[in-house]
């Protein structure tokens, strides 16, 4: 993978400091130019080890995530929240950020996306074409007892699992 062309993903936090100050040091470490995170921060603290970040952020909210203006003012420090479902363009990729897979299957075959991201199921799920689909699990692991992110390599397309343990 190249820096400056990876991009980190990142869902369901729901506050857990530990495994997100492992995420962050899992981006800066690999270089990452930009996170995204699929939403389920919780609380507004998690922004102290997202702080930490040398990369830009981009987030969406999620379902769990109830205390949207406190949120919103403190992750406006480094990047922006949105209400989901989110599309944007990053270094001539398009990408659309959701929490829920609401908008999976209604978005799944479009020609117009590189990468769709999601969260809530706690699951694994990376799907390889166009548009790649990922969900990087939970950087939790309240659920599965697996924290993970995903460095996706804008290049390449190619993508890396991290387990956080």
């Amino acid at each position: 993978m190249q820096k400056g062309n990876i991009v980190g993903i990142i869902s369901d936090s729901h506050d857990d400091r530990e495994m997100i100050h492992k995420a962050v040091a899992t981006f800066n470490d690999a270089g990452c130019s930009l996170v995204i995170h699929a939403g389920d921060f919780v609380a507004p603290f998690t922004i102290r080890e997202f702080e930490k970040l040398n990369s830009k952020f981009i987030g969406v909210f999620g379902n769990n995530d109830g205390e949207i203006k406190g949120l919103t003012a403190q992750f406006s420090k480094i990047g922006s929240l949105h209400k989901p479902p989110y599309e944007f363009g990053y270094n001539g990729k398009r990408f659309l950020v959701m929490h829920e897979p609401d908008y999976l299957d209604k978005n799944k075959d479009r020609d117009d996306l590189d990468v769709i991201i999601y969260g809530h199921l706690h699951e694994i799920d990376i799907r390889p074409g166009k548009p790649m689909i990922i969900n990087p699990g939970e950087s939790c692991s309240w659920l599965t007892g697996r924290p993970t992110v995903v460095l996706l390599d804008l290049l390449s397309m190619g993508t890396e699992l991290i387990d956080l343990r």
